[in-house]
């Protein structure tokens, strides 16, 4: 940057005004940074514009997130890339971009690193080199270091929109037909028990604060997540998110355990952010027990192959075989809405499934629209058929 030099002008300034163990808050901070400038302009002639830049980039190193948040605070930038210190891409309006500026040291990077992880307790070091997290803006964070990450320390960002999305901005942006969106409306208000899935970066965790919204308001909602990422805004609400293991090993909460905690706090629905392990187990449980409603979301490549990812996730808890777990998802789940990116980064909702049973073959899916298009009718005598029917 043409500035840089002055930048670390300021810097130092700075540093020697700083009082040590004294806690400064924005405000404070910002009116010294800016003191400093005033320094620096005794000494060369600066116009307001670089003024005002070389006070936000000092001020953003110490108290945001240093040349990251440029891109933080750009609604058009979907995800941010960083490959140690080598290079930054981000997405932005569905293409890949490299960006202008890059760390200048591990050791800054590792600093960014240490501030994103930091506020929601936590740890991320040699030892524990992999740490999901979340920005203060929701943003989902996933960090690994060396010597996992051979050009580490990497850090992928997954930002989400200020406004929410609504059913109607999707149907309005082609992501899903109105006679889909007038079925899946339906069918949460009858409290049909959904998992939302697809690939990476598909859509699934926008599509289910979607859905979301269609909850009656006088319910009570209790939502389980590894890093909180879903904005629902029922007056009775209860978010509760996984807590890393300390240093030595303890003190860690899991899904599992926040998943049958839930299930005592008295629920009329309860939503899992996205089932990735055993806890698959206990997401079926409890739509088997009268928590009607329940709604989650998997990764998978088709609607059929989240029964699959399912019945392995859950077949990790070892005490349980396959036909009793099949029955299960049979009994549990009613219907799999399935996402999916196109190479354009369009996504849209490509699949609506419903189960209609179980047997020796596996559990049956039979498919209702496909790309958009009705291709088949609700079997009379199914669950979704008898929620519906009672609406």
């Amino acid at each position: 940057m043409r500035n840089q030099f002055y930048v670390d002008f300021v810097e130092k300034a700075l540093k020697k005004r700083l009082v040590p163990g004294q806690v400064y808050s924005d405000r404070e901070f910002r009116n010294l940074t800016e003191e400093c400038v005033d320094i620096l302009s005794e000494k060369v002639s600066l116009d307001e514009v670089s003024r005002s830049e070389i006070a936000e980039t000092v001020f953003a190193a110490h108290r945001k997130l240093g040349i990251l948040q440029p891109l933080l605070d750009d609604p058009d930038v979907n995800e941010i890339m960083i490959n140690g210190t080598e290079s930054i891409f981000t997405e932005r309006n569905g293409k890949i971009e490299k960006y202008g500026k890059r760390f200048s040291d591990a050791g800054v990077l590792l600093n960014v690193i240490q501030s994103m992880v930091s506020w929601i307790d936590r740890t991320v070091n040699e030892s524990s080199p992999v740490v999901d997290t979340r920005l203060s803006d929701g943003s989902r964070v996933n960090i690994v270091l060396k010597p996992v990450a051979l050009n580490g320390p990497i850090v992928t960002i997954r930002k989400f929109p200020d406004r929410a999305f609504s059913m109607d901005s999707l149907v309005a942006g082609g992501s899903i037909t109105a006679e889909e969106a007038d079925f899946l409306e339906k069918c949460v208000a009858s409290k049909v028990n959904i998992f939302v899935s697809g690939g990476t970066s598909s859509g699934k965790t926008t599509f289910l604060n979607v859905l979301c919204r269609f909850i009656p308001e006088g319910e009570r909602v209790v939502t389980v997540e590894d890093s909180a990422e879903l904005r629902l805004t029922p007056p009775n609400i209860v978010r509760l998110e996984t807590k890393e293991p300390g240093p030595g090993g303890g003190g860690g909460v899991s899904m599992r355990t926040l998943i049958k905690a839930s299930l005592r706090m008295r629920p009329d629905r309860i939503i899992v952010g996205e089932v990735r392990d055993s806890a698959a187990i206990d997401m079926l449980q409890a739509m088997c027990t009268g928590h009607d409603g329940s709604m989650s979301t998997a990764h998978s490549n088709s609607a059929r192959d989240v029964i699959t990812r399912l019945e392995t996730m859950a077949l990790w808890e070892g005490n349980i075989n396959i036909e009793a777990l099949r029955q299960q998802i049979a009994s549990g789940l009613d219907l799999v809405v399935h996402m999916q990116r196109s190479r354009d980064m369009r996504r849209t909702v490509s699949e609506i499934c419903y189960v209609s049973g179980a047997g020796r073959e596996g559990v049956t899916l039979k498919t209702l629209f496909k790309n958009g298009v009705r291709t088949g009718e609700i079997e009379n005598g199914t669950r979704l058929y008898e929620k519906l029917a009672c609406e």
